[in-house]
């Protein structure tokens, strides 16, 4: 018998024992399911990703009050059951229990948008149709209540039948409440009444149902659920077994000689059962005449504009970058100094010796003058949270959709794209809500080229000691905009058109293919969270300090000791570092970058930073450090690098044509060993990295070559 051919169905209750609850955390895109998982979790949550597969995993632990632990797994968001990508299709998988490697969920907290309830509640109705408890977070209130509407929460529950708790996780409330939503469903029976399929539904369903029941060990309810779904699209034959995948065929077959669809079927079904459940726990206010000046619409027909929409743009990314240079001098300047007095410390105090220009030219010279750019980092991160968190990053996607869809880029890579201007490790991972393999593929080879927070310190290095602070625009005395701040916009937007530029050609050659259309659902503007962006900030810090002590720590120690070693007694420090073991290497590779204008010590700093790019400020800094024939502590590298001229003919090795060269160098390079991993892990083989390297080193050079000589041309040498 069909789960469903009753009137009522429950279950036992499920028992509530000392292990902690497994919660499966599930919404919509936009619907606020980050913003509650940060909330109820704090920092007491990891990430990692599946076994077996690439898709994040993330889960966190909250407490309830009788001292019960809930194990809270954020799922990716979703519109239904019916995947359509990676992400989707492990969603789906943990919900209904058939991934081994993670525990059948005790409750689905399924947060659903207030503002957009009817939407939300499609994906509620298929999750009431698993069998396991649910609970809702109803997010928004309180832009319900600002448009005078009401929604009445115990209705609501009651035509669900799951508790309904009204939360606004930005300012914690409703948190405790929710807790015992949650306690509440875990020891709750289970309805299966809520919405009525027909007749023909039932039918169809119920051999499948019952040959998934039986072969993979699921519930009745959830067996239902994955049978609807395999009905409404095409199976994944790899997954499922030769007599599931007979009977999915004929009841296809069935169903196409009754001349019944299916899906449309059965989500007009579920969408008159949400009907009823919206007209009775919703209570609309009636419009005044006169509208409110600001609403959704209004602001969507500015921020949206086929023309102003990319002038608003384009302004909103010059002054996040603009104020790059302009908020964070003070702190920079103060680490700086911190650095300074540190060496100067251990110069007094630490007699001379290999361990103290260890610590000074080494750790010093290459950490410290790296941390150093941390304030401009973490500015770029509040922003990109501020921008996401109230609305605008989604519409800037669908403005972007239709520059990306010429070049064969799928709407979806807006945000995988934006992703790797803070790193491109979680804008690759970000491109599994692509569905099409093709457009997914173009995502991953090009998000590379978009400036990552590791390529700032080496912008900011060069920009600060070659670029002067001018003032470009502004009101009076007020400056809105300064040279340093229009070059740093410049390298970000030479990325994006880098980005673009490839996109369309692989679109037309290795991977042709028409992007599949873009359909996101916008979420409703509002105040944007500060304490939510420096969270964000805060853990951002973290990992790049983590990176500093690690990583360009033990950087910066292996190349001490291969520009102090061997000793030669009686050299001056400019022929002892030429005559080192890193001398010899920055050498070799010469002849490879002497036509774009750099000099044997840049490819040290290119090399090395071959592990990550901002390991080329700690390189320099250690280099020149090391070169540096005054050993009095002081480890500030722009004067350095302004001053340092070739001792043979006299002339300044770093200029303003070099630095400018420089940065074009690492827009467009491959620098990054960790992602070519990650984009290997992402496309199950080397030959993709491969040809990632390969075309952005080619292309890196080629383009700095064409700079440099025109920038000499043109008589800026």
């Amino acid at each position: 018998m069909s789960s469903l051919d009753t009137k009522r169905e429950t279950s036992a209750p499920r028992s509530v024992g000392a292990a902690p609850l497994v919660v499966a955390l599930v919404g919509n895109p936009n619907c606020g399911k980050t913003t509650l998982f940060n909330a109820l979790t704090g920092l007491r949550h990891k990430v990692g990703n599946y076994p077996g597969v690439t898709v994040e995993k993330k889960e966190g632990f909250c407490a309830l009050d009788d001292g019960r632990s809930l194990r809270i797994l954020d799922l990716p968001g979703l519109y239904s059951l019916s995947p359509h990508s990676p992400d989707e299709v492990i969603a789906r998988e943990v919900l209904l229990g058939l991934r081994p490697d993670t525990p059948r969920p005790d409750v689905i907290l399924n947060v659903v948008d207030a503002t957009n309830l009817e939407r939300n509640l499609y994906l509620t109705s298929q999750l009431l149709d698993i069998g396991t408890p649910v609970a809702i977070a109803l997010s928004m209130v309180d832009m319900v209540d600002r448009q005078g509407d009401r929604i009445d929460a115990e209705i609501l529950a009651e035509a669900v039948g799951a508790p309904v708790c009204p939360v606004i996780a930005t300012k914690r409330a409703g948190l405790d409440e929710l807790r015992a939503a949650i306690a509440e469903a875990a020891a709750s029976t289970i309805r299966s009444d809520l919405w009525n399929p027909p007749a023909i539904v039932k039918e169809a369903v119920r051999p499948l149902q019952a040959a998934l029941e039986k072969e993979y060990g699921i519930t009745r309810q959830a067996a239902f659920a994955e049978a609807c779904a395999l009905l409404m699209q095409a199976p994944d034959s790899a997954r499922l077994s030769a007599s599931v995948r007979g009977l999915v065929a004929e009841a296809s077959a069935n169903l196409a000689v009754a001349e019944i669809d299916f899906a449309s079927t059965t989500i007009e079904a579920r969408y008159a059962w949400i009907a009823g459940v919206c007209g009775a726990a919703m209570r609309r206010a009636v419009r005044p005449r006169r509208t409110p000046f600001f609403t959704n619409d209004r602001i969507d027909r500015v921020v949206m504009h086929p023309f102003w929409g990319y002038v608003i743009f384009l302004v909103v990314m010059t002054i996040v970058f603009q104020s790059i240079f302009t908020w964070v001098q003070a702190p920079m300047d103060w680490l700086r100094g911190s650095v300074d007095s540190a060496g100067v410390a251990i110069s007094h105090w630490m007699p001379a010796g290999d361990l103290r220009d260890l610590l000074i030219k080494g750790v010093l010279g290459g950490v410290g003058n790296t941390v150093v750019f941390l304030p401009q980092i973490l500015v770029l991160f509040f922003f990109i949270s501020l921008l996401e968190d109230s609305g605008y990053m989604a519409r800037a996607a669908f403005l972007m959709d239709r520059l990306m869809s010429k070049v064969g880029l799928h709407g979806r890579s807006f945000i995988p794209l934006l992703s790797s201007f803070a790193c491109a490790i979680p804008g690759i991972m970000a491109t599994r809500v692509i569905g099409d393999r093709k457009a997914r593929l173009i995502t991953i080879l090009v998000a590379p080229l978009m400036s990552c927070s590791a390529r700032l310190p080496v912008y900011a290095l060069m920009i600060g000691a070659f670029v002067p602070n001018r003032r470009v625009l502004g009101i009076g005395r007020i400056t809105i905009l300064t040279l340093p701040g229009v070059t740093l916009v410049s390298m970000y937007f030479l990325g994006m058109i880098a980005a673009f530029c490839m996109a369309w050609l692989f679109h037309r050659t290795l991977l042709k293919g028409a992007p599949p259309n873009f359909l996101m659902e916008l979420p409703t503007y509002h105040v944007p969270s500060i304490k939510t962006a420096f969270h964000q900030m805060l853990e951002r810090a973290f990992l790049f300090l983590r990176h500093a002590g690690t990583i360009i720590l033990a950087v910066s120690i292996v190349l001490w000791f291969l520009s102090a070693y061997p000793k030669h007694p009686g050299l001056d420090p400019h022929e002892q570092i030429e005559r080192s073991y890193v001398g010899y290497l920055g050498h070799a590779i010469a002849p490879a970058i002497a036509p774009l204008g750099f000099n044997w010590k840049m490819g040290i700093g290119i090399v090395s930073s071959f592990i990550a790019r901002e390991v080329f400020v700690a390189s320099m800094g250690t280099v020149y450090s090391v070169e540096d024939a005054e050993d009095t502590g002081h480890v500030s590298l722009q004067d350095r690098i302004k001053a340092d001229t070739d001792p043979r003919t006299g002339r300044k090795l770093f200029t303003p044509l070099v630095a400018v060269c420089l940065m074009v160098y690492y827009v467009l390079a491959m620098q990054c060993v960790s992602t070519l991993a990650v984009v290997r892990r992402e496309t199950n083989g080397w030959r993709w990295p491969l040809f990632q390297l390969g075309y952005m080193t080619v292309l890196a050079w080629i383009v700095t070559l064409a700079v440099y000589h025109a920038g000499r041309a043109l008589g800026f040498g």
